[in-house]
């Protein structure tokens, strides 16, 4: 009987993930103000999780028991061992926020008071502040008082909004705050709009900050007059956020967006975070009416929703920041008259956040201005909220081009933002398209068409992450400009089938998800079999943010098997078990966690000695390879090459930030020995900043940025091989 081979839980591996960002909170060698900010990624990092991992399990309880024993696993079960790691990570969590980083920082002149032990002119500036910026955002409720043997419904609480739960006494003779109970009053702490902390003014000493929650509970007696104010305990409701509507093929989907964005505030209640000081019964209340378990209560402290902790008051000492690196200008396309004359020349590469996000701004704005451009498309899966690179489609829509763009109306938690961009460019002109039935579109895809005399020739942008100027910033990624025929004519074909979804994407360089992605990755991957079969030295190189597929994981235990090394750097869900004495003896995998998100993917695959390098939009997930719209690239300028190679090297070399992922999931810090003193990113840093050098010095190739000549590309009369829109 064929034994089953080992995988790790998806929800566990992720958790694990999250536990990485936890040991960079607690790493002494992070600098203070860079381990609050940590604090604050695993707390919106947990949020999310809650909202839909935790939430999608809750929601297969209720499944009738028939069904539930038709599943791999046990979610009541899985719940049970997700409680107990988050709260083992909680707890270390709040020791390091109370006993490490707020004494740090108190050290270095910010201290965090709670208003007991303000002076009188300072709790008059609060009481101050408190009237003047946050009542006009409060709409308190005064919740119905029991009777006796009964318990009042829960008031409504909207997903992920901190509540004060506050206890109100009136000031009546006879009424004795011991024995009777307190009517109840519900208050939103209004953050946003108004700021979660508070800094207040000091003659001498340490800098002096309040949460905006304790600004409030300082205010509740103006708040309620008439009333005995006692303890307010916070409490924060975590909600459902899937939309349920990944599948829909009939009907407006944009509006049923719109709905399902409007139904998240309502979602079916995953986890409830209260105060361990609040009274049993008042837990009890919120639990019963809200349809939780006992293991859906969380004990999370006095504060809630701490990813607020990226707003905290920093001290101004450069040594409790990270050094500064900023953005380098690309050596080439920084200094070239045109960038388009500059990519017609030769291929480029920018390595974000080490490289400027500019040149691909200004790459569409040269595009929207040049008359000889004719049509534009991209397409849009995050972009920010004032997005440049919505602003130069607009422009060039308004120029009289013909403008495409696909916005993906599905991104979780982007969708109202997208819905707005892509009304935005719709009054413009531009020809938006919106999200494929069933599928969502990842691929991160520019393309210009532009009239060369009597040719038109195609220039595309391929990326492996969003075209978003503000996640560029610290999101490790790949973007690559180019007009080889080879890729171009290829993106073209993908912009085809985006706007007639009837037509199967027919590319020949480009490996095109849910078409040719999965086939293409077994096919390298049993290519590297064959090879190791036969003697032949045999590897696969993989970068991503999560290998999950069962399918494409059993192929690399194949693979290890019969021989062939497998190098992973996978920063998050690693669902493979490395270095299994069966299954995976040559797997080696790690994880990378440090000041940048590592977010690009990177495929080699050796061939014997050939090195098939390819970037890509998508992870080695389910949902990536099967359905979305994903785009995995080759590189075949061997300069670029090079570069990609000497990044890969050092993450695998990396012996500062790089973890070890085992069959433990300890995240062990990757320790060889002799140390090599490797630390990827502020190397890679260092290693981009020589090359802009050695350009300069001229001794990397370049290009003089001069236009191209006419007659380079495709004959007008005949046409490009498929219409852009």
């Amino acid at each position: 009987m064929a034994q089953t081979p080992p995988f790790f839980d998806r929800e566990l591996s992720w958790l694990a993930f999250n536990g990485r960002v936890l040991q960079e909170a607690a790493d002494p060698r992070v600098p203070l103000a860079e381990r609050l900010g940590f604090l604050a990624i695993f707390s919106s990092n947990l949020d999310e999780f809650f909202r839909v991992r935790v939430a999608a399990l809750r929601a297969l309880l209720r499944l009738k028991k028939k069904q539930q024993k038709q599943l791999d696993f046990n979610p009541a079960k899985l719940l049970r061992t997700i409680y107990r790691t988050v709260g083992a990570q909680q707890e270390h969590f709040g020791h390091l926020f109370r006993a490490e980083i707020l004494p740090g920082l108190e050290a270095h002149g910010v201290a965090l008071r709670d208003g007991r032990t303000l002076t009188a002119a300072q709790r008059e500036f609060v009481r101050a502040y408190f009237r003047d910026q946050v009542v006009p955002h409060l709409h308190p409720a005064l919740l119905p008082h029991p009777r006796p043997g009964e318990t009042p419904p829960p008031p409504f609480l909207e997903n992920a909004r901190l509540y004060l739960v506050a206890e109100l006494w009136p000031h009546e003779a006879g009424v004795d705050l011991l024995a009777d109970d307190p009517s109840i009053a519900l208050v939103e702490v209004p953050s946003p709009p108004v700021p979660r902390f508070v800094e207040v003014p000091v003659e001498e000493g340490p800098r002096v900050v309040l949460f905006l929650d304790d600004v409030i509970r300082l205010g509740l007696p103006d708040l309620f007059p008439g009333w005995e104010v006692g303890d307010a305990y916070a409490v924060k409701l975590t909600r459902d956020a899937e939309l349920n509507v990944e599948d829909e093929f009939s009907g407006n989907l944009v509006e049923k967006i719109r709905d399902g964005v409007k139904r998240r505030k309502e979602g079916v209640p995953s986890r409830l975070l209260y105060d361990p000081r609040m009274p049993y019964a008042l837990v009890s209340m919120l639990k019963n009416g809200l349809g939780l378990e006992d293991e859906d209560l969380f004990s999370g402290g006095r504060y809630h929703h701490l990813t607020d902790l990226h707003g905290f008051p920093r001290p101004d000492e450069p040594a409790l920041h990270n050094e500064p690196l900023p953005p380098l200008p690309h050596p080439v396309l920084s200094e070239a008259p045109s960038l388009i004359a500059a990519v017609g020349v030769g291929d480029h590469l920018l390595h974000l956040p080490y490289h400027r996000f500019d040149e691909v701004v200004r790459f569409l704005d040269e595009a929207a201005a040049d008359p000889q451009v004719e049509e534009m498309a991209a397409t849009l899966y995050r972009v920010a909220k004032d997005s440049r690179i919505v602003r130069a489609l607009i422009a060039a829509a308004e120029a009289g081009k013909r403008v495409t763009a696909f916005v993906e109306v599905k991104a979780r938690f982007d969708e109202e933002n997208n819905l707005e961009q892509a009304a935005r460019m719709e009054q413009a002109g531009v020809h938006v398209r919106y999200s494929l039935p069933g599928l969502k579109v990842h691929a991160k895809l520019l393309l210009v068409a532009r009239r060369e005399g009597a040719f038109v020739r195609d220039y595309a942008v391929l990326s492996t992450g969003n075209f978003n100027e503000k996640t560029a910033r610290i999101y490790a990624d790949h973007v690559l400009f180019t007009a080889d025929r080879r890729l171009t004519d290829d993106v073209r074909w993908v912009f085809a089938h985006l706007t007639d979804a009837a037509e199967t994407p027919e590319s020949t360089h480009l490996l095109v998800a849910p078409f040719t992605l999965r086939s293409g990755l077994y096919e390298r991957i049993e290519r590297e079999i064959a090879h190791a079969e036969k003697g032949r030295p045999a590897c696969i190189r993989l970068k991503v943010n999560s290998l999950e597929d069962d399918e494409i994981i059993e192929r690399l235990y194949d693979a290890s098997r019969a021989g062939v090394e497998v190098q992973a750097i996978i920063r998050g869900i690693c669902r493979l078990v490395p270095g299994h004495e069966k299954w995976s003896p040559t797997v080696e995998a790690r994880s990378i966690v440090d000041r940048f998100l590592e977010h690009a993917r990177v495929f080699v695959f050796h061939d014997n000695g050939e090195d098939h390098l390819y970037l890509a939009s998508a992870d080695w997930m389910r949902r990536n390879l099967s359905r979305r719209i994903e785009v995995a690239f080759p590189i075949y300028d061997p300069r670029l090459r090079a570069e990609l190679f000497e990044i890969l090297d050092l993450q695998w070399a990396d012996d500062a930030k790089a973890r070890v992922l085992d069959a433990d999931q300890a995240n062990a810090y990757y320790r060889p020995s002799p140390p090599r003193g490797v630390r990827a990113q502020t190397d890679t840093y260092a290693l981009v900043r020589r090359w802009a050098e050695e350009v300069r010095a001229g001794g990397r190739d370049g290009v003089d940025g001069q236009p191209p000549s006419a007659g380079v590309g495709v004959p007008a009369a005949e046409g490009t091989t498929a219409p852009a829109a």
